[in-house]
């Protein structure tokens, strides 16, 4: 750590240093990271907050957070795939097992980046769809008195599909929905799929409008994360369920540590050999540490209004799928 420090010193510009000595500008001891960034106190009055280790005006966050997302759009799905290798998929899937979505659901998945969400979830109704009507077809085949009776009841059922699913992309940067909407096309997946800039704290949506509202790896970017808690809330449907898919606290002492070493020696190293980026993913690594644990999360829901809130672990912990409920 003192050598972080020697170096962290000899980084600093002669005048700032002039302003520590004096005691105008400060470093914070208590707030450094073993990474060894600089955690400085503002003016009276300006409100800080975390980007990684580093600790910044709140004002300049959400750019910083833009600038990262910015940066690595294009290799963003190439290097999910390298840094989980290739698990994130498998929980993203389990989040739409999860949330099992019904034929004529309406999802908003904010911080929606590239798609995958709701790629993902459209693709899941419509085999839900299709299962239901593989289900009347047999039921039409030599029908009994009973299976003639089941199919007179499923006849609302079968009404209610045909209501349209849709999915709606939302995140603040541009650069992540160019890329995720030429991905949609490249698959021919475009119908009921919608792509829309927006900020999770203020999002340009009616109140009680969407029956699902999912968020996955991207809430533990949002500078104020109650306010985007309570915009998940007013935006839902009374009976709408919001879903959180993030990274959270391991609970095994001995995976926390080989995680720990990984993330901080690996996925930088990737981020720079892959991406050309290494400063953005070491964000990223950071973000992940900074972020509540599960229970810490959990009271937050709940006090943004949300009822039946549970979680549970993915991968000793090292993400975590959160849900609730508006009622």
């Amino acid at each position: 750590m003192a050598a972080s420090v020697r170096l962290l010193v000899r980084s600093v510009p002669r005048t700032h240093r002039n302003l520590i000595s004096t005691g105008r500008l400060k470093t914070s001891s208590d707030s450094e990271s073993l990474s060894g960034c600089r955690v400085f106190s503002y003016a009276a009055g300006e409100k800080s907050t975390h980007f990684g280790f580093e600790t910044v005006p709140e004002a300049e966050k959400a750019k910083k957070v833009y600038q990262v997302f910015e940066s690595v759009a294009h290799n963003y799905d190439v290097m999910n795939d390298a840094m989980s290798l290739g698990v994130h998929r498998l929980w993203k899937d389990t989040l739409l097992h999860v949330m099992h979505p019904q034929p004529g659901a309406k999802l908003l998945d904010v911080a929606g980046g590239t798609g995958d969400i709701s790629l993902r979830f459209l693709d899941y109704v419509r085999s839900q769809q299709g299962r239901r009507r593989r289900q009347v077809v047999r039921s039409m085949q030599t029908p009994s008195w009973q299976e003639i009776s089941e199919k007179y009841s499923s006849a609302a059922e079968e009404g209610e599909e045909q209501r349209e699913s849709c999915a709606v992309v939302c995140d603040i940067n541009k650069e992540m929905l160019k890329v995720g909407k030429q991905k949609a096309e490249s698959m021919g997946l475009t119908a009921g799929l919608s792509w829309v800039t927006g900020d999770a704290e203020e999002l340009p949506f009616a109140d009680d409008h969407f029956d699902v509202y999912s968020v996955a790896f991207g809430i533990r970017n949002v500078t104020h994360i109650d306010q985007a808690l309570q915009e998940a809330w007013r935006v839902l449907k009374p009976g709408g369920r919001f879903l959180c898919l993030e990274f959270s606290k391991v609970t095994n002492p001995v995976l926390a540590r080989l995680y720990d070493a990984y993330s901080f020696q690996m996925i930088p190293v990737l981020g720079e050999v892959i991406a050309g980026d290494w400063r953005s993913y070491q964000y990223l690594v950071e973000s992940i540490r900074k972020f509540p644990n599960q229970e810490e999360f959990k009271g937050m829901i709940e006090e943004a209004g949300f009822y039946r809130v549970k979680y549970h672990n993915l991968t000793g912990g090292v993400v975590a799928i959160h849900s609730g409920f508006k009622l």
